[in-house]
């Protein structure tokens, strides 16, 4: 199929592509358009502002009336000072569903408390929804062969092999979330094994979509899209990078602030699947930074020349066609 990609300008942006060819029987199962609301990345424990930049997504989230809401990770700790943000989502719509983060067992926090205070039926898990199945995994799982530090990023043999189980079996087709990008910049130590596995089954995958990575990128591989969804609060830019973000009382209380370049505003986005026109749709928040740019204080990755182009404080308007 001839692509062609067209990049625009606007305060809300818009992200498309064609619907895969599924595989005989789904088409009929997935008859009506579906929109579910997605934030990823929000780092309560770490933004000043973070229970505003929920607000502004769940006041998005009435205006819109979704099938369902979901955030991808990094989202609260299953602490009692976060219980009234958790209860906000959780209570925002009857299909809330969550995913579970690196940060989000940071200060001895636990994937069980996790499970126990967002209301999650396991670490990993299937839901079926309006048509479609969604199928969330945890990519925060030990036992990599690869691993040479700081937090897993691995989906074990066990948990591939009951996604494999679920793809074989599934009679609807799938939306695979994960933390953790699948393919694609900071994607999972196993992605290769992962990504020949899912190209098995891409008549039955619409979308594979992350969080994790604070950027915007589309991949496809093995007819598979994989797809990042930004932040809602900042990109990470590390030590290296330190620089003044906020005021100083600010930073006083959320020092690890001036390791990240701040988005003004709350990014958020909504995912439209339409059976009929076989497309699929985001639409997604645009803001500014807060401070200087990642490019103004010189962030690079190495081996990465298109990295400004996925570092931004939106996400970008594209439409693939």
């Amino acid at each position: 199929m001839n692509r062609r990609i067209f990049l625009k300008n606007s305060a809300l942006a818009g992200f498309g592509f064609v619907l895969p060819d599924l595989a005989s029987g789904l088409e009929a199962v997935f008859s009506d358009k579906i929109t579910i609301g997605l934030i990823a990345d929000l780092h309560q424990d770490l933004m000043h502002d973070g229970q505003k930049r929920l607000d502004s997504f769940l006041a998005e989230v009435k205006k819109i009336s979704p099938d369902a809401i979901l955030q991808l990770g990094d989202f609260a700790y299953p602490s009692e000072a976060n219980k009234r943000m958790i209860d906000d989502f959780n209570n925002a719509h009857p299909h809330s569903f969550h995913v579970i983060g690196n940060h989000d067992t940071d200060a001895g926090f636990s994937k069980e408390q996790c499970l126990s205070v967002w209301g999650m039926p396991a670490n990993y898990y299937t839901q079926d929804l309006k048509g479609i199945r969604l199928i969330v995994l945890d990519g925060n799982e030990k036992g990599s062969p690869v691993y040479t530090g700081g937090y897993a990023s691995f989906i074990g043999p066990e948990q591939l092999s009951w996604l494999q189980e679920q793809l074989e079996r599934s009679t609807l087709p799938v939306l695979i979330c994960c933390h953790q990008p699948l393919a694609g910049l900071f994607q999972v130590d196993d992605a290769a094994e992962i990504q020949t596995l899912l190209g098995q089954y891409s008549e039955k995958i619409l979308l594979c979509i992350n969080g994790h990575s604070h950027i915007n990128q589309h991949v496809v591989l093995h007819n598979v899209n994989y797809l990042h969804i930004n932040s809602a609060s900042y990109v990470w830019v590390g030590d290296d990078y330190k620089h003044s973000t906020y005021d100083a009382a600010i930073i006083q209380e959320h020092p690890i602030l001036e390791l990240t370049c701040p988005y003004e505003e709350s990014l958020f986005a909504f995912l439209t699947l339409d059976p009929a026109s076989k497309t699929v749709t985001l639409k997604g928040k645009k803001s500014r930074w807060v401070g200087k740019s990642p490019r103004q204080i010189g962030y690079k990755i190495e081996g990465e020349p298109n990295l400004y182009k996925w570092v931004v404080p939106e996400i970008k308007n594209l439409k693939i066609t």
